[in-house]
């Protein structure tokens, strides 16, 4: 269910002055995209459930300060960012795991399953040799599908820094995976 900002502003509004269904229609079209921004960032899902949940309790407490400046999404993205950070803190860990999911292939080609197994494994391997702000960076620019200044808010830097971050970023990748590509080559 893709609900466009200025109706997720409106259902905010009607959260913020106590409407349980407005918030369950928020919640269920921000549900899926949250979920899968945290579970990237802490790889367990009984965790990011957890986390998601805190999300939306805090979205019910502070509707109320959601200030327009921002889309929705990226307010409550931000909102998850914290909390994400804030798990990783209680374990002792500062560190945001970029881990991309798997993703499944109904193709009967076992050759181009075999294939399309090594390249996600190759970008998993390339992504976690990133440093935290810039996997965070290219993985909400890329799987998260954000703008840079919703990235730019949601990690409370510059737009430019995060523009930064992503060029440097790419630039990291390629080189990455083309050594895994050198590398793995017949010689």
């Amino acid at each position: 269910m893709t609900v466009d900002n200025q109706t997720q502003a409106a259902l905010l509004a009607r959260v913020a002055e106590g409407d349980k269904q407005a918030l369950a229609a928020l919640y269920k079209a921000l549900e899926k995209p949250v979920f899968r921004f945290i579970r990237s960032r802490l790889n367990d899902p009984f965790e990011a459930s957890d986390i998601l949940h805190d999300v939306f309790m805090e979205v019910w407490r502070s509707a109320s300060r959601f200030e327009g400046r921002s889309k929705v999404q990226t307010w409550i993205f931000g909102i998850a960012y914290r909390k994400v950070i804030d798990a990783h803190r209680k374990r002792g860990r500062t560190d945001l795991v970029g881990e991309t999911p798997d993703s499944v292939d109904d193709s009967p080609d076992a050759e181009a399953c075999l294939t399309s197994s090594q390249e996600a494994e190759h970008v998993r391997h390339c992504l976690g040799t990133l440093k935290d702000d810039h996997r965070a960076a290219i993985s909400m620019a890329f799987y998260d599908d954000m703008t840079y200044a919703e990235i730019a808010e949601v990690a409370g830097v510059p737009e430019g820094t995060i523009k930064t971050r992503v060029f440097h970023a790419k630039k990291l990748l390629l080189r990455c995976l083309q050594g895994l590509v050198d590398r793995r080559a017949p010689a």
